[in-house]
């Protein structure tokens, strides 16, 4: 890897002014919350019920299916919430919700596509562009690199 390494990857923030960066908190509590509380910490909570009917469309079996759904709606969420890990936690829930639009719901109208797709835009977003200047990736990125000008 580059400068920095695996470390410089996990924690880069990325280079963004203030209001960009203001920008990328909403974008982050917003898309990280709302995956959280409107759809993981659900599917947590009856995980027990649920995950023997969940759907296996990678064929590795219901189970391991659902942990990796609530893995990345609940844990990789509120990772992005808080902006730590940001660019790697952000993957997962790429992965999630294309799965969700478009193989578990590949025959069926748009409308039934709708909603993972206006949630896998902004957590591919994120991958590109980093958490922002105002998370903890940037804190930890910032520690590393000393009291440097920020942007």
């Amino acid at each position: 890897m580059a400068a920095g390494g695996i470390k410089g990857f996990l924690f880069n923030p990325g280079s963004h002014g203030r209001s960009t960066s203001f920008g990328l908190l909403l974008l982050r509590l917003g898309a990280g919350g709302m995956m959280v509380f409107g759809h993981g910490w659900g599917k947590l909570l009856a995980f027990g019920e649920r995950s023997a009917a969940w759907p296996d469309p990678l064929g590795i079996g219901h189970l391991p299916s659902m942990a990796g759904t609530v893995g990345a709606e609940v844990v990789c969420a509120a990772l992005v919430a808080i902006g730590l890990a940001t660019r790697l936690a952000a993957l997962p829930l790429v992965f999630t919700m294309a799965v969700a639009g478009f193989v578990i719901n590949a025959g069926e109208p748009w409308g039934e596509k709708e909603l993972a797709a206006i949630y896998l835009v902004p957590f591919l977003a994120l991958v590109f562009t980093g958490p922002g200047a105002y998370s903890l990736d940037a804190k930890i990125a910032g520690s590393s690199r000393g009291r440097g000008k920020r942007v």
